[in-house]
């Protein structure tokens, strides 16, 4: 029961994950690559106090029901695709801080009303990290369906 109740909990939130940053890649990146500095700037602040805390929060708790499922596995193959599950989330999370988050701190700290002529505009680098974590997101969210579709 708790095996079930955990692979539910695991299958909402890698498909959030993943439909999340799916969404952003394919809706909210072509809009935001379209403004002008200074609109994409305000637009970004908009943006930011939506996804905190609550992807970080989703993000590792799916981290964390991987987890627990990789110990609960009843066959090794179900075992070993719950790790690589790991393993991408654990990547989801390292793009995010190591390089969406410190792009986002640098577009907060330039002022949308005197954007300089010099400006460097963090959007192509913040996209092309997006989109790996994109791809991760999705991989975890494959392997996770299939490792509870085998594990039933």
């Amino acid at each position: 029961m708790v095996q079930h109740l955990v692979g539910a909990a695991l299958l909402l939130g890698s498909g959030l994950v993943a439909g999340v940053f799916f969404a952003v890649a394919i809706s909210v990146l072509p809009a935001l690559t379209a403004m002008t500095p200074d609109r994409y700037l305000h637009a970004h602040r908009l943006l930011g106090k939506g996804y905190h805390p609550t992807m970080p929060i989703l993000v590792n708790a799916t981290l964390l029901a991987d987890i627990a499922l990789a110990v609960l596995a009843p066959s090794a193959a179900v075992r070993v695709m719950l790790i690589v599950s790991v393993v991408g989330i654990v990547v989801v999370e390292a793009v995010s801080h190591l390089c969406n988050v410190p792009l986002n701190k640098l577009a907060g700290q330039t002022d949308a009303d005197a954007v300089p002529a010099d400006w460097y505009d963090p959007r192509p680098l913040w996209r092309r990290w997006h989109m790996v974590r994109t791809g991760a997101a999705l991989a975890v969210l494959i392997l996770n369906s299939f490792a509870i579709a085998l594990g039933s």
